[in-house]
């Protein structure tokens, strides 16, 4: 499962989930405010929206923040957002993707800049990593939603591409444009999901030992740590005992 739950697992219990929670809401918020300011405000007609909230109820945020989110779009106060994608390269060579939405495009370029070169990595051009990604959508399902054929047999009928099935949970993954349908599809047969957005998938991968773990998880804490900054993504692969004692250290 080169990716999802045994990661997110590992980030929990070296407790950064608790003192992230607030950032996180406060990104996820951000989210469903400039989707509703780009589109309706309903988000039965707004598929970017939709999902925008499904991500937030995922993560815990309370009912009156997402409205007060979408409110806020819709009163015309909202800040004017521009959304940016930076991409190079940190320690050992790990391709990184960075998404943000920023109201001075000036301030989050420095700031990014100067956080990949002091955590030992290189800000590139855009298209300087991006080939190695492929967008896609991915809906994570809890293990005990059922087994791996059962999930795959509802992934293949909501006319999903690929699943990867383990002990952490079940990754469905689609091609971007079809995340809006899929989920909903997946979710009349399997229920509400673990998350569902789209995200950049690598297309190949750089393993690292956990000393070069240390240091490029030291470069996303920080990009991460940026309230300009939407999402940190990396084309990092671990042996499963390097993500184990990077979890314990």
């Amino acid at each position: 499962m080169a990716g999802h739950s045994k990661w997110a697992n590992i980030q929990h219990r070296k407790g950064r989930q608790d003192a992230a929670r607030s950032k996180l809401f406060s990104k996820l918020a951000k989210e469903i405010t400039v989707a509703a300011k780009m589109g309706d405000p309903d988000p039965d007609k707004n598929p970017r929206l939709r999902l925008a909230v499904k991500e937030a109820k995922s993560n815990s945020v309370p009912k009156d923040v997402i409205d007060r989110a979408i409110k806020k779009a819709q009163g015309g106060d909202a800040e004017n957002y521009e959304e940016i994608r930076y991409e190079g390269y940190g320690p050992n060579g790990v391709a990184v993707i960075v998404e943000a939405m920023t109201d001075n495009r000036n301030r989050t370029a420095s700031t990014v800049r100067s956080t990949f070169g002091k955590n030992g990595g290189n800000l590139g051009e855009t298209g300087s990593v991006g080939f190695m990604f492929e967008r896609k959508g991915q809906v994570v399902y809890p293990a005990d939603v059922g087994d791996a054929d059962d999930v795959m047999m509802a992934a293949i009928e909501a006319g999903a591409e690929d699943v990867e099935s383990g002990d952490d949970g079940h990754v469905v993954w689609c091609a971007d444009t079809d995340l809006n349908e899929v989920s909903t599809l997946l979710e009349e047969q399997l229920g509400e999901s673990e998350t569902t957005k789209l995200v950049w998938r690598p297309v190949n991968t750089t393993e690292l030992d956990l000393e070069g773990l240390q240091k490029l998880m030291k470069l996303v804490e920080a990009l991460e740590d940026d309230d300009d900054v939407q999402s940190v993504t990396t084309n990092f692969e671990a042996p499963d005992e390097v993500m184990e004692a990077y979890a314990n250290a």
